[in-house]
């Protein structure tokens, strides 16, 4: 009986530990889970509301050919712009070492070669993450009396840049590209939610940027 009741004793913490460590497994199982399935649902609004402005987040150019992912948005940002959604697009995007092009400055340039004005889009060549690129663009657009932007990028892109655009003092909301590298196949959509999932994850509790490279062809 004695023997019993020491084991019981030199048991009963242990078991708490366990517990303790079995019930933080499951919050961050939960908490991940529930960020997964936001970004998920986000990816699948197209919200084609009037605002102030279009902005296409950028991504990989070489020497002044936006990639094919960056394509897919520019051309998304093209058709809204047809459709009246803004009187404006911004690209964003500086540049890498090397580099001869921003990303903002070949986005202008492929936009103006599908026909949409010099006038109507403005270049904020700055920004090499996702965060930075938000906040040179709201400081850029707050600066000129604009207050709301339809967003531009991949679907699982979308609850991200809309969660940083709104930290950063604008109305925001998303019309992402349904084309391109990172929606073709179900491995390039299960990537691209996982990636956008740590890297909401980790904003949130941050407030730093965590930009992961895309496994789809650039």
């Amino acid at each position: 009986m004695t023997a019993t009741s020491a084991t019981g004793r030199g048991g009963g913490p242990l078991r708490w530990v366990r517990r303790l460590l079995l019930g933080a497994l499951l919050m961050g199982l939960v908490v991940v889970g529930g960020t997964a399935l936001h970004v998920w649902q986000v990816a699948r609004i197209d919200d084609y509301s009037r605002a102030d402005a279009i902005v296409v987040l950028g991504a990989a150019q070489y020497d002044g050919t936006p990639s094919s992912v960056f394509e897919a948005r520019l051309d998304q940002a093209n058709k809204l712009y047809r459709k009246q959604v803004a009187p404006m697009i911004v690209t964003v995007g500086g540049k890498r070492v090397g580099d001869n092009y921003t990303e903002a400055a070949a986005g202008k340039t492929y936009l103006e070669n599908q026909g949409v004005p010099d006038d109507r889009i403005l270049a904020v060549e700055t920004g090499s993450d996702t965060l930075q690129s938000v906040e040179a663009v709201s400081k850029a657009l707050l600066a000129r009396g604009k207050s709301s932007v339809v967003l531009v990028s991949d679907p699982w892109h979308s609850l991200r840049t809309r969660t940083m655009m709104r930290d950063a003092g604008l109305a925001a909301w998303t019309a992402p590209t349904r084309t391109g590298p990172a929606v073709y196949t179900r491995e390039s959509q299960a990537h691209g939610i996982f990636r956008e999932t740590f890297a909401l994850l980790w904003y949130q509790l941050t407030h730093f940027s965590a930009d992961f490279k895309y496994s789809a062809d650039q």
